[in-house]
């Protein structure tokens, strides 16, 4: 097991996943402190680095395309302290952050993790009922449906329609933006792919966002009523097949353990290794974990 405790928080990564715990510090981010511990799986890891600096370092987790219903709703624009996958590590940490990237990336090449896109969510986003007020409104989510209330500076245009209600089922997209200098920001719920776009401020299905403390947690608010929407990457299931003469029970299991399986699983690696795919550095890595196995 690999640990790493620091004022931002704690990771722990036990062989399965990677357990995170925001920091009580008070420089951890709403976001984080609203959201909670999470455990992200192996499966969903694209990879893991650390980023050293002066004073200090950044531990940092790259998830899969598709695994997180919070990195879908935001595309990238969430800033490193809201960050639920970044870590600020002080520089006598260094070593111990550099210790921990190795347990992980060694696991992630035992375990033949890929690094392409999902078709599922890996993570389930936050827990329900959630209601958030930022901005010029407060939404909330219960699993079922959206429901959207004013406040006194909203613009009239959206408060003479009164609340809004938007059934779950109805929903097209989701899209969240945070304010950008002087451009406001904004969490919007968009109905069918041909609706009008209308300034956040004047749309009755919008929340317009001001770039004040809140704003962030409209974004964990929308990946809760994403993760519960069809998945972008999801496939349209197959057709059905007709069974053929002899239906074939399920395949037997393989223990991870097994010396053959391992063995094999060296001579996978020194494969890779001799075809360049695998550096020298990543081949010993690897091949130590196994060894640890046998």
């Amino acid at each position: 097991m690999a640990e790493i405790i620091q004022k931002d928080g704690t990771w722990s990564f036990d062989g399965d996943g990677i357990r995170i715990v925001p920091g009580s510090d008070k420089g951890v981010s709403l976001l984080r402190r609203t959201l909670g511990e999470i455990t992200v799986p192996l499966l969903a890891l694209a990879g893991v680095a650390y980023e050293p600096g002066r004073k200090t370092g950044r531990l940092r987790l790259k998830l899969r395309d598709g695994a997180d219903p919070l990195l879908q709703v935001t595309g990238g624009k969430l800033d490193d302290a809201s960050d639920p996958y970044a870590l600020t590590v002080e520089t006598k940490a260094a070593a111990i952050a550099e210790y921990f990237v190795d347990e992980v990336r060694n696991a992630l090449l035992l375990d033949s993790v890929p690094t392409g896109p999902v078709d599922r969510y890996l993570l389930s986003g936050p827990s329900l009922p959630m209601t958030v007020g930022a901005g010029d409104g407060t939404a909330s989510f219960d699993g079922r449906t959206v429901r959207l209330e004013w406040t006194w500076h909203t613009d009239e245009v959206k408060t003479s329609s009164g609340p809004a209600a938007l059934a779950l089922e109805d929903l097209h997209a989701v899209e969240w933006l945070p304010a950008r200098g002087l451009a406001d920001g904004h969490l919007r719920f968009v109905s069918s792919p041909n609706a009008p776009r209308l300034p956040a401020g004047r749309d009755p299905h919008a929340v317009e966002l001001n770039g004040f403390k809140k704003d962030p947690l409209m974004a964990l608010l929308a990946s809760a009523v994403v993760a519960r929407m069809p998945h972008p990457h999801a496939s349209a299931p197959a057709p059905a097949i007709a069974p053929g003469p002899k239906a074939l029970g399920p395949a037997p299991a393989v223990d991870a353990d097994d010396p053959d399986v391992l063995l094999r699983r060296l001579r996978e690696l020194g494969a890779l290794h001799s075809s360049g795919i695998l550096t020298d550095e990543e081949f010993s890595l690897a091949k130590q974990a196994v060894l640890k196995r046998l």
